[in-house]
């Protein structure tokens, strides 16, 4: 049977190609109003994600802590120590934007609901890998933008660490917060209608993408930095994927796990999230000309870790079977 083409991944294609064409609207100054409408946008993504959060599944998997470790370990200390290692090899090579991009792409937390989907097609302890998903996007709204600070600063590009710690509380984690207290009432609905606000959400992170490359494309940010710099990207992105797999797969058997943790701390070390990376961009970077330069490297590697992982957890779900 041929697979169906995703439309989440044509989306993005569409919506950086309408930045192109058609960036006035979404840019600073804009009738589209960004500013607002990127902070609405961001509230909205994480209402949602809070109603559908159960803490119910998350405590099937809690007590298996040496797979949560592992997971934890490799998406927020390997995952940035790697990208420090990037910055100081691809230093004079690549646009600071993307350089910056990539360190981002490093400290972000994990998928949640296609990390759970791939260990499940592949047998894997469902229950850790729902733990360790959310447990990551939790830690991730405090943990990012630290380490983005402290890489920023370093770089002698100090960011105001107060305001953006504020503007996550107040669209990030209040929204989050106000989901997850209505999860109750609202849990039902959200699983019967999954399907829904899934669209909702995914279209959403579009309006994100769009908005994010307005400025970049209306200011010139994208002249000089030809297909070359692109494809170094790419290349960086599918070696760093490849070689975190192949990092944590060797850790867990190092550590004795079980097949099924061992899946589960692949899928979930290995991955990072576009759906939390957009828009918590967006309020970490804030105006940034640079800001669809820094988004590349996430956009590269979100449909890279989709396929791969994709293939990867049908192949072990028929050899278990």
């Amino acid at each position: 049977m041929k697979p169906k083409p995703d439309w989440f991944l044509l989306g993005m294609i569409a919506a950086t190609g309408l930045a192109w064409a058609l960036p006035t609207p979404g840019a600073a100054g804009g009738w589209m109003h960004p500013e607002l409408v990127t902070k609405l946008g961001v509230a909205l993504i994480f209402f949602l994600h809070g109603v559908a959060l159960s803490f119910d599944a998350m405590r099937a998997g809690a007590l298996n802590w040496r797979l949560h470790a592992l997971v934890q370990t490799c998406t927020f200390l390997v995952f940035p120590l790697i990208g420090f290692a990037l910055n100081a090899a691809l230093d004079g090579h690549v646009a600071p934007e993307l350089m910056l991009g990539l360190f981002y792409l490093c400290a972000l937390p994990s998928t949640v609901s296609s990390s759970v989907a791939m260990t499940a097609a592949a047998r894997g302890n469902v229950a850790g890998a729902v733990f360790n998903a959310t447990l990551s996007s939790l830690i991730g709204i405090f943990l990012t933008p630290l380490w983005i600070a402290f890489v920023m600063k370093t770089s002698g590009q100090p960011v105001p660490l107060g305001p953006v710690i504020v503007d996550l509380l107040r669209w990030l984690v209040l929204p989050l917060a106000v989901g997850q207290a209505l999860h109750p009432w609202l849990g039902k609905f959200a699983a019967k209608h999954k399907a829904g606000i899934g669209v909702v959400d995914r279209g959403t992170i579009l309006l994100l993408v769009y908005t994010s490359f307005c400025d970049s494309f209306k200011q010139g940010v994208w002249s000089g930095h030809g297909t070359a710099q692109v494809a170094l990207v790419v290349a960086v992105c599918g070696a760093l994927f490849a070689f975190v797999m192949v990092l944590t797969n060797a850790a867990a058997r190092a550590l004795a796990f079980s097949r099924e943790d061992r899946l589960a701390a692949i899928f979930c070390g290995s991955k990072k999230t576009l759906a939390s990376g957009v828009p918590m961009a967006k309020l970490i970077f804030g105006a940034h000309p640079g800001l669809g330069l820094i988004l590349l490297p996430i956009m590269i590697y979100h449909p890279l870790q989709l396929i791969v992982c994709g293939v990867l957890a049908q192949r072990w779900g028929r050899e278990a079977a």
